[in-house]
C-alpha cells in the first residue's frame, strides 16, 4: 500500500519530488531553578512543527490551498513508541488510511505482532507474544497546522519547501 504525504486533501505526487519532512516539537516550556539549585521542568503546552520539502520534474501542485485556515498534514515519518508493556497511549493521532502497526522482540529479533487502536483514548493494545522483552508501536501522524504557501525555486527541477506548525 502506497500512502503519500498530504496537505489540504492533497496528495503530494512523486513527480514533485519525494518528499522531505521534519518533525520537532515546539513549547512552552523551560527548565526552572530551585533555590538549591534542583532543576523543575515547567510545559506550559507542547506542538509539534515541521517543514515539507521536495525537488522534483514538477511543481509541488499546493499553491490552490487556503493557507488563512487550519489544514490537515498527514505525514509519512514513522513516529514510535517503545516498552515492555502491552497497551501505549500515542502522544498524536495516527493517519486514519494507515493504522497503526506493533513489533514484538524475542530473542534479539524485531517482529510484527497484530494490535488494536482505541481512536477514543489513542490506545494502542498489543497482542502479547511468547518470551518477549520488549514491544513497539508505530503509526504516521496526522495534524491539524497551519502552514505558508511553498517557497520555490527552478533550476533545472522545481524546488519546493512548506513550513508549518501544529495548530
Amino acid at each position: 500500500m502506497t500512502v503519500a504525504v498530504m496537505l489540504g486533501g492533497i496528495a503530494l505526487d512523486m513527480h514533485a519530488g519525494a518528499p522531505e519532512q521534519t518533525e520537532q516539537p515546539i513549547g512552552g516550556g523551560q527548565v526552572l531553578r530551585m533555590s538549591d539549585g534542583a532543576a523543575v521542568k515547567q510545559t506550559h503546552w507542547q506542538k509539534m512543527s515541521g517543514t515539507i520539502a521536495g525537488r522534483g520534474l514538477y511543481p509541488s501542485g499546493l499553491d490552490g490551498l487556503d493557507y488563512s485556515n487550519p489544514l490537515e498534514l498527514r505525514l509519512t515519518i514513522v513516529t514510535s513508541m517503545q516498552g515492555t508493556g502491552l497497551e501505549y497511549v500515542l502522544p498524536s493521532t495516527p493517519r486514519p488510511d494507515r493504522a497503526p502497526w506493533a513489533r514484538a522482540r524475542v530473542d534479539g529479533v524485531w517482529r510484527r505482532t497484530p494490535c488494536v487502536l482505541d481512536d477514543e483514548t489513542l490506545t494502542v493494545a498489543v497482542t502479547a507474544v511468547v518470551a518477549a522483552d520488549q514491544y513497539q508501536v508505530n503509526w504516521m501522524p496526522v495534524y491539524s497546522v497551519f502552514a505558508e504557501r511553498p517557497g520555490r525555486a527552478q533550476v533545472g527541477s522545481f524546488d519546493w519547501s512548506i513550513p508549518w506548525e501544529e495548530a
